[in-house]
């Protein structure tokens, strides 16, 4: 009822010890807050909340776009929706290392559970698409020390993204993946890796957790969590699935009603009133208000 009964410092301390103990996790990427519940529902380990996702919430393409308050917002109404931890996406950190270490504590005093930095250039860019590029190392590793130093609670995980596999090479993203670890990343998010041999490079170079972006129609093939989990990875992400198939489903059934005026042909593929009522957890608000639940819906 209401939101998460677990408190933000407890989610971001079960889940560094989930993460220590190597198993692999799995976060899809919630576009809303009920969906958020819903990927808690069905057994996931986290919540994962992408910028693409959040740009493209806005009707804003994935180039930096969204600003801090926006991010920060919206990963709030998420994360206090779950019991789940929830990472969430912070792009370059929103400007240079004192802006990076604000949105450190922005997002902490959010929920969130932890954020990943990349080392692209504004304006950034879908770590998918060709053309990309990459800042130097010194500015990666300054705005992965400002991340770490602006933290107040110890286990808010601070990620390193680095995109440059695309622009430079594997043995590049492995050098820059090691410098990022050494400037106090706790973990890495390669992206862009081609292939699992990638992945199990990248592994063999560090340390630290690893986390694997299954995302579709991109650069990477898309693995299963027990391929994934083979090669060492820690924690894997659907950052826009679950948003692809609503929208891709609100499409066909616009083209639908268009086409026919109705939707009868659509209700097998709808959630039903039930189990929305179910998942909002409609029934405990009579813990205020005994007229609010006093009705029967049938399935």
């Amino acid at each position: 009822m209401l939101y998460a009964s677990t408190s933000p410092a407890e989610k971001r301390a079960a889940f560094r010890e989930r993460l220590a103990s190597g198993e692999l996790l799995r976060f899809p990427g919630a576009f809303n807050p009920l969906s958020a519940r819903l990927i808690e529902r069905k057994g996931f380990d986290g919540v994962y909340v992408s910028g693409a996702v959040l740009a493209a919430d806005l009707g804003l393409p994935d180039i930096g776009l969204t600003t801090l308050s926006e991010v920060a917002g919206r990963g709030k109404q998420i994360a206090r929706m779950t019991e789940l931890p929830t990472i969430i996406d912070a792009d370059t950190g929103f400007g240079e290392p004192m802006n990076v270490a604000r949105s450190i504590q922005e997002l902490e005093d959010a929920g969130l559970a932890g954020a990943h930095i990349e080392d692209q250039i504004n304006p950034k860019r879908c770590g998918h698409l060709d053309g990309k590029q990459v800042v130097d190392e010194d500015t990666a590793i300054k705005r992965i020390r400002a991340a770490v130093d602006a933290r107040r609670d110890t286990n808010f995980l601070i990620m390193a993204r680095t995109d440059i596999r695309a622009a430079e090479g594997l043995d590049a993203a492995i050098d820059r993946a090691k410098a990022l670890v050494d400037a106090g990343a706790d973990a890495i998010f390669p992206e862009a890796m081609r292939t699992l041999d990638e992945f199990a490079a990248m592994r063999a170079a560090v340390d630290v957790p690893l986390l694997a972006n299954m995302t579709e129609f991109g650069k990477s093939e898309l693995f299963s969590v027990d391929e994934l989990r083979d090669v060492g990875m820690n924690l894997v992400i659907w950052p826009v699935s679950m948003l692809r198939i609503s929208m891709g489903a609100t499409e066909r059934a616009l083209d639908e009603l268009r086409q026919t005026g109705h939707l009868r042909g659509k209700l097998g593929e709808m959630q039903h009133r039930a189990e929305l009522y179910e998942l909002i957890d409609y029934e405990a608000y009579n813990h205020f208000d005994t007229s609010i639940f006093n009705f029967r819906v049938d399935r």
